[in-house]
This record gives C-alpha cells, structure tokens and sequence, in this order.
C-alpha cells in the first residue's frame, strides 16, 4: 500500500494584511501520485503548494513531508525532496547559462563536482535540452524555457514535482511536449492549474479548491464530468470529456 509523502492537517493560512487563503486543510497525497489543484482564481491552489515545501509557513496546522514537519530545520530536506515549478519559468533562470541554473541546486547541496556535471547532463536531457548548457536562458523558446526550469528541478532528483500553471503561455505544440515530458516523470507530481484538459491528461485525482477551502475530491473523470459542481465554481468541463459522453 502507498504511504503518503505529503499530508497537511488542519492547515490555515493567511496573508500579512490579515486576509485567510486557507482554511482547515487537511489532506493527504501518495507517493507515486498525480494530483491536479483546480479551482477558481484565488481558490489557494498556489498557496497550498508553497506550503508544501516551506515558501510560505502555515498560519496554523501542519505539514508533513514523509513524516517530517516542515520547519526552519528541516527546509533542507523537504526541498531536497519536494521540488517546485513556479509559474513564471523567469523565476527559476536568473544565471548566465543554462548549465549554470541547472547546477545551482546541486551545488548548494555540496555535491561533488563529478556528480553534479551527471546530474545536469542528465536533466538537459531528459527535458531534450541536451547540448544547451552555454545557452543564456533568455535565448530560448517559450517550451524550451519551461523544460529548462524543469530541469532546474530534475537535477535535485527530487521525490515530488509541484508544478502551478505548467502550460501557460505555451502554444499547442511546446504544451504536449510538455505533457509528455511530465509523464514520463518516475515522482509525484501535483499540478495546479486552470488548463482542465491538461489536468485530464495528467492527473489520477482532482481536488476542488474555492476560497481556500476543499469542496470537492476524487477521481479526476468524475470531479471534471460533474458539469454542474465545477459550473458552481466558476470552472467548466474540459471539452473532450463533455464529448466523450
């Protein structure tokens, strides 16, 4: 049986100005999962994903990644097993070549030099991006950048991908290579995003977030075919289901 590698528990959040963005989280996500987020703008998707790997701290309850509490002691090996993709890939390519990104994490682990060349290469090619490394970031494509801030992420090695809002801006070619790309990831994923029909593609489950509260979970087919739930929340049915049935 999976056991979890992320679980929250009563989780609350709120902003400095006071204003909650989650209220009374408690969830629990497998190893070897792919979980989608979905829900209006401002429902606490993002949120909830930075505080699975400590961006930003609980107000009130828990997080537990593979039985650890995410605290100040223990960032180190949450984020060394939880890697984040943020929506912007600008976010994640601040160097001066693309090897430079790729190794950043690596290095702030103190790997040995050896070991890291192995896991950039490695990473480069797993998101086809072999033979970019003296690339400058700003040189690439739309779906090259967020296969090169995947990368970023690969090279931890890491046991969990939290990705928000993968398939923005990206046009439709760059966005099922993407897809593909995630699929073929060995790890956890849990996506958040507004794309239904990449959460279809992607996801084993779905979880409804509205005003920072869940109101809905289950299997994705039947989260994302309840057209009147999702229509109650501001969503719509991702097309190719509606014509499936």
């Amino acid at each position: 049986m999976h056991k979890p590698i992320i679980e929250t528990s009563d989780l609350c959040f709120a902003y400095h100005d006071g204003k909650p963005a989650l209220s009374e989280i408690s969830l629990s996500i497998l190893h070897g999962d792919s979980v989608g987020f979905i829900g209006p703008n401002g429902a606490g998707k993002s949120t909830l994903l930075m505080c699975f790997n400590g961006l930003l701290r609980p107000t009130s309850g828990t997080v537990r990644v593979d039985g650890l509490p995410v605290t100040e002691s223990n960032l180190r090996e949450v984020r060394r097993k939880v890697g984040w993709m943020a929506q912007d890939s600008n976010d994640q390519l601040f160097m001066p070549t693309l090897f430079e990104d790729v190794a950043f994490g690596p290095l702030n682990l103190g790997l040995p030099r050896e070991e890291v060349l192995g896991r950039v290469e490695e990473a480069l090619r797993q998101v086809g991006l072999s033979g970019f490394s003296d690339r400058a970031p700003s040189h690439l494509s739309g779906g090259e950048r967020k296969a090169a801030a995947i990368a970023t992420v690969l090279s931890m090695q890491p046991e969990v991908l939290l990705l928000d809002e993968p398939t923005n801006d990206l046009d439709h070619a760059s966005r099922r290579a993407l897809i593909d790309l995630l699929k073929r990831q060995p790890v956890t994923r849990v996506v958040a995003s507004h794309d239904l029909e990449l959460i279809l593609d992607l996801c084993r489950r779905v979880v409804l977030f509205d005003r920072g509260r869940i109101v809905a979970e289950g299997p994705t087919e039947v989260v994302l075919g309840d057209v009147d739930l999702l229509r109650a929340h501001r969503l719509e049915a991702p097309l190719s289901l509606v014509l499936r049935r």
